[in-house]
């Protein structure tokens, strides 16, 4: 039985683009997922869950991207990550947990490495 694969066509509406965070965050998501995530820019196919593949992409604001996922929770992954490139990539929204313990909050960020120097 072969695998299932749904793709869907977005683009980036991040004033930004697609910059190393809302890139962390694509990355971080799609590998929640078993499934194999490909993202497309005109004829160009990088793996979806590598940080350092998608920033190759250049998206700005405007850019067309092609997601493409297989595999048996391909539709939960395309869902998932499709809205997060919808809405923008706004963490208060769609941003996934973060890992290993460490907070998703910038301030809580700055706050450990304040306390480190002290």
């Amino acid at each position: 039985m072969s695998a299932l694969t749904v793709r869907r066509t977005v683009t980036i509406v991040n004033p930004q683009g697609l910059h190393a965070r809302p890139a962390d965050l694509f990355v971080r998501l799609a590998n929640q997922f078993q499934s194999t995530i490909e993202v497309v820019k005109n004829h160009e196919v990088v793996d979806g869950k590598s940080i350092l593949s998608i920033l190759t992409l250049a998206a700005v604001e405007g850019t067309q991207l092609e997601i493409c996922a297989t595999g048996d929770d391909a539709e939960a992954a395309l869902g998932a990550l499709c809205a997060l490139v919808d809405q923008g990539f706004s963490p208060d929204e769609a941003a996934p947990p973060p890992r290993d313990g460490m907070s998703a909050s910038t301030s809580d960020w700055n706050l450990s490495l304040d306390e480190r120097t002290q």
